[in-house]
C-alpha cells in the first residue's frame, strides 16, 4: 500500500520503557515522547513515565494486568499502521527493550509493508535490570562466561518447543527466563531431566528496579514450590538461574536501603514535591504524593506591583517562604522590573531553603537565623529595624508572628500578600483507600496550612499512618488537631525532615535486633 501524494506518512517510534523505574528511562525516548501526537502505552510501563507527554497528545492503554481488555496483536498492528498513514508521530511504548520479547518483529514487518518511517528506540531490559537490582552478577569471571535469555512462554499455536534444553542445561554461564511464572514447572523439570543440577542456585525477582520489588533466592528444584508458596510473587517477574545467582547476598543494595519496604505520602503543593520526594526515593521509599494544599496567584497583583515600585523606601524585605521568593520575582520580572531595585535594600530569609531559592535569582541573602522559624528571625530583626521600614513577602494566609514581634521592635511594617494558599478539596481515592487499611507508613507534615488540610481531607484515619513534621510549630497545630507526631525535624527543611524519619527507622531496627 503507498501512501496518499498529499497526505504524507507520520512515523512510528518502537521505544522501550525499561525496566519500571522511571528514572532509567532513556533521553531519547523522552524526546520521542515529547514530540508525539499519539501514545500506545503497554500495561506493564510504569504511568509516570507517562508525565513526559505532552498534554495534546493522545494515550492508548493497551490493557491491565491480568488480562483484562487487553488489546490483541493485530489490534496494535492496525492501530499504528492507521494512524502512521494519516500523518502522525506515534510512539509505541513497551516495558523492557521492545527487541526482547516484545514481537517487535511483527509491527515493523507491518510498518514496512504500509511504507511508515519509523524507529526502534532501546530500553534497558529487565533481564539485565533485575541482576543490577537484585545484586546478582549476570556475568562473573569465575561463575558465569554467558548470558541467554529465554521465553518461559511460546506461542500457544506451536506443536513443538523451539527451546533445547539439553544445551540449555550445559549452557555455560547464566539463564534468564522471562514469562516464566505460570509455565515455571514444565521449564524447570524439563532442565534437570536434560542435565541441570538441581541444586542450581536460583532467584525470582518481580517488579525489578520498583519500590515493591521482591526477590525469592532458592535452587532450581525449589523454584515451582517458592512461586506458589510466597505470597505476592507474581508477574511480571524474571528467574535468574545459574552460579552467579547464588553470589553473595551482599551485593543487593537495592532491597537493603533503610526506607525500602516503606509507603511514604508526600504533600506538598504540586510542582514542589520532587525536593522531598526523590530524597525519600533515594532511600527506598515507595513515595505517594497527596497535595494538601494549592499555590497559586496572589488576589492583588496591583498591590505587588505597588510594593516593587516602591523597593527603593525600604531598609529590609523579608522572605519567609521560597514560594514568596519566587512568586516576587518573577512577577517583577514579568512587569519589566529590575533586581537593580534591591541595590540599597538588605534581604531577610527564614532559612537556608528560601536563601537558596533567592540566589537563583541572583540575590544574596543578608540575614539567615539559625533557627529557621518567624521567632528567630523576628529576634535576629529586631535590633535593625526600629524607625525603618520593612517588607514582609508572605501568603495570603499564615502566623502573624513575625509582622507583630517586628512591629513591636519599632518596625515600620508592610505586608504584601505574593501568593494564595488554599486547601485541596480533593483526595486521591487509592491513597485514601491504603490509609484506610493500614498501608501507609509515613505522611509527611511541612507546614502548619498542610496539617490542617490533611486532618480535614482525611480525619481520623491519620492516626492509622505515622506522621512526620517539619518543625515544633507543625507539631504543635498537629497536636492540637489531636494528632501526635512520630518524628520532627531537628532542621526545619526537606532534608530535616528525611533524616528524622532514617532515625525514627534506625531505631526501630535497632530495638528489633535486640529483641532477637
Amino acid at each position: 500500500m503507498e501512501n496518499s501524494p498529499t497526505r504524507p506518512a507520520g512515523k512510528v517510534y518502537l521505544v522501550g520503557a525499561g525496566p519500571g523505574d522511571p528514572a532509567l528511562i532513556t533521553l531519547r525516548a523522552v524526546g520521542c515522547l515529547q514530540q508525539a501526537d499519539c501514545v500506545l502505552v503497554d500495561y506493564l510501563v510504569n504511568p509516570q513515565i507517562l508525565r513526559h507527554v505532552r498534554s495534546s497528545a493522545e494515550l492508548i492503554r493497551l490493557g491491565r494486568e491480568h488480562g483484562e481488555c487487553r488489546w490483541s496483536q493485530e489490534e496494535i498492528n492496525r492501530e499504528l499502521v492507521q494512524r502512521g498513514l494519516q500523518g502522525q508521530v506515534v510512539v509505541r511504548l513497551k516495558g523492557g527493550d521492545p527487541l526482547v520479547f516484545g514481537r517487535l518483529a511483527e509491527e515493523t514487518r507491518m510498518l514496512v509493508d504500509h511504507g511508515i518511517p519509523f524507529e526502534i528506540v532501546p530500553g534497558i531490559t529487565v533481564a539485565f535490570a533485575a541482576g543490577a537490582y537484585a545484586g546478582i552478577p549476570v556475568t562473573h569471571r569465575d561463575l558465569a562466561s554467558a548470558v541467554a535469555l529465554i521465553t518461559g512462554q511460546e506461542r500457544s499455536e506451536k506443536s513443538d518447543s523451539s527451546l533445547d534444553f539439553q544445551s540449555l542445561a550445559h549452557f555455560p554461564g547464566t539463564l534468564v527466563f522471562y514469562m516464566g511464572v505460570t509455565t515455571a514447572d514444565q521449564w524447570t523439570t524439563q532442565l534437570i531431566q536434560a542435565g541441570k543440577p538441581p541444586e542450581t542456585p536460583a532467584a525470582i525477582v518481580r517488579c525489578c528496579s520498583l519500590p515493591n520489588q521482591r526477590t525469592v533466592r532458592c535452587r532450581l528444584d525449589q523454584v515451582t514450590a517458592r512461586l506458589s508458596e510466597t505470597p505476592g510473587i507474581r508477574p511480571p517477574a524474571v528467574i535468574i538461574v545459574g552460579q552467579a545467582a547464588g553470589a553473595e547476598e551482599a551485593f543487593a543494595w537495592f532491597e537493603h536501603r533503610p526506607l525500602f519496604g516503606q509507603t511514604i505520602v508526600v504533600t506538598r503543593p504540586t510542582g514542589q514535591t520532587d525536593a522531598l520526594a526523590d530524597r525519600l526515593a533515594d532511600q527506598g521509599a515507595d513515595v505517594l504524593i497527596q497535595p494538601a494544599i494549592e499555590i497559586g496567584d496572589p488576589p492583588d497583583l496591583a498591590a505587588v506591583d505597588r510594593s516593587i515600585a516602591e523597593l527603593a523606601n525600604y531598609a529590609w524585605v523579608v522572605f519567609s517562604s521560597a514560594n514568596g521568593v519566587r512568586y516576587y520575582l518573577d512577577r517583577m520580572l514579568q512587569s519589566g522590573g529590575d533586581l537593580r531595585s534591591f541595590g540599597g535594600v538588605k534581604l531577610a530569609c527564614i532559612g537556608p531553603g528560601t536563601a537558596a531559592t533567592l540566589s537563583r535569582y541572583y540575590l544574596t541573602a543578608d540575614l539567615i537565623p539559625e533557627q529557621f522559624r518567624a521567632e528567630a528571625l523576628a529576634d535576629c530583626l529586631s535590633a535593625q529595624v526600629a524607625g525603618r521600614r520593612v517588607l514582609l513577602v508572605r501568603a495570603s494566609r499564615g502566623r502573624e508572628v513575625l509582622a507583630q514581634q517586628l512591629a513591636a521592635a519599632g518596625g515600620l511594617v508592610d505586608q504584601v500578600v505574593t501568593y494564595s494558599s488554599q486547601d485541596v478539596q480533593q483526595v486521591d481515592p487509592a491513597i485514601h483507600r491504603r490509609l484506610s487499611q493500614g498501608q501507609i507508613d509515613w505522611i509527611t507534615v511541612t507546614s502548619s496550612a498542610i496539617a490542617r488540610s490533611l486532618v480535614r481531607l482525611f480525619g481520623d484515619d491519620l492516626s492509622r499512618t505515622k506522621l512526620a513534621s517539619i518543625s515544633p510549630i507543625t507539631t504543635s497545630t498537629l497536636g492540637e488537631l489531636g494528632f501526635k507526631v512520630a518524628a520532627e525535624a531537628n532542621t526545619y527543611t526537606m532534608d530535616g525532615v528525611v533524616q528524622a524519619i532514617l532515625h525514627h527507622a534506625q531505631t526501630v531496627r535497632q530495638g528489633e535486633n535486640e529483641l532477637r
